[in-house]
């Protein structure tokens, strides 16, 4: 019989396993807070549960941990990128971006992609599955042991669409945020999404509290539909208007991603539509330079990236350009994991 991965359960799926073992329902408590605070990966460490429960949990569970296959460190930014092996064989990737004392996460929840945006190493693979709850926010847990740095914010925008995987991305952040665990605050945690829009709506009248990005990267539906075929079920107007839904709903703003990719999307007049798209609404907008992966596109030049800027100027939201980090270590989604692969 299969052990049971304690790793990706919620405060309440141990207190029905503690339960289960004729346990009294504390322990559910003191083994989430070994396992998520203390990040033990041994039943012998949890010295407050007696030896007999301790042997017989050894004999029923498991404690899992993400293997490290690969890794890179950026000479230019100090960004680096971990290849996680999984149980069964398959890999994804995180990106650790080191700041001032902490770092910031960029986080897997697929194996592969189903979307396939032509710019994106990761829909090259296909989808091969999603991650459970406890690969995703292990993640987090081994870039921080590998690291020696804490993570303090969160970007779900590695390999994968987020809410193509909805429910254990949604009970990683659970445990993520829970001040017994990990104890990250729910306001820098950033879920990245290609446009879902069943999803979108859901996520809006569930009230939950991560912010919210939506990859946008072209003005007008040909071009998004070319970068983005998805773009064919959920057309650009029909996003502006469950932005405006989830906006009113939650009153929080979304943040409109816009991937620069050189004569394709990056004109005056791309930035003059993306201006009229988004006015009135209650957002904020990252200008992203390509960081180059795979096809025919390449990053603008910066003459390029500023003059697109320029035309932003002057909106009452805020617009930040994001430049990519990590492009000396194929720091892009999927880069890694392909390039592990042809080896």
């Amino acid at each position: 019989m299969s052990k049971t991965d304690l790793k990706g359960l919620s405060q309440n799926e141990l207190e029905d396993l503690v339960r289960r073992m004729d346990e009294p329902r504390f322990r559910s408590a003191q083994i989430f807070s070994w396992i998520y605070g203390k990040r033990v990966d041994s039943f012998d460490e949890m010295t407050n549960l007696s030896k007999e429960f301790r042997e017989r949990l050894a004999k029923s569970a498991t404690i899992g941990q993400l293997a490290l296959q690969a890794s890179e460190t950026s000479g230019k930014d100090s960004s680096t990128k971990y290849l996680f092996k999984l149980q069964d064989g398959l890999a994804v990737e995180s990106v650790l971006m080191p700041e001032d004392g902490h770092a910031t996460l960029c986080v897997s929840t697929q194996v592969g992609c189903a979307i396939d945006c032509k710019f994106c190493a990761t829909g090259k693979m296909g989808l091969q599955r999603n991650l459970s709850a406890g690969e995703i926010l292990d993640q987090v847990l081994r870039a921080e042991e590998l690291s020696g740095q804490p993570v303090r914010n969160l970007v779900f925008m590695g390999m994968g669409e987020p809410f193509h995987n909805y429910d254990n991305l949604l009970k990683a952040c659970e445990i993520l945020t829970d001040e017994s665990g990990p104890n990250l605050s729910s306001r820098k945690l950033v879920i990245s999404t290609s446009g879902i829009l069943p999803k979108i709506l859901q996520y809006a009248d569930e009230g939950h509290k991560y912010r919210l990005a939506i990859s946008l990267n072209a003005t007008t539906d040909e071009q998004r539909t070319a970068l983005m075929p998805l773009n064919k079920k959920w057309p650009i107007a029909e996003v502006i208007r469950a932005v405006k839904y989830y906006t009113e709903k939650s009153n929080q703003r979304v943040t409109f991603e816009y991937v620069l990719l050189n004569s394709v999307n990056d004109s005056v007049d791309d930035a003059r539509r993306l201006r009229k798209l988004v006015e009135g609404l209650r957002c904020k907008i990252n200008l992203i330079p390509y960081n180059p992966a795979v096809g025919p596109y390449s990053r603008s030049p910066n003459e390029r990236i500023q003059a697109f800027y320029e035309q932003l100027a002057g909106l009452k939201v805020p617009v930040m350009i994001r430049w990519s980090k990590g492009d000396d270590i194929a720091a892009g989604c999927g880069q890694l994991a392909v390039a592990e692969k042809g080896r």
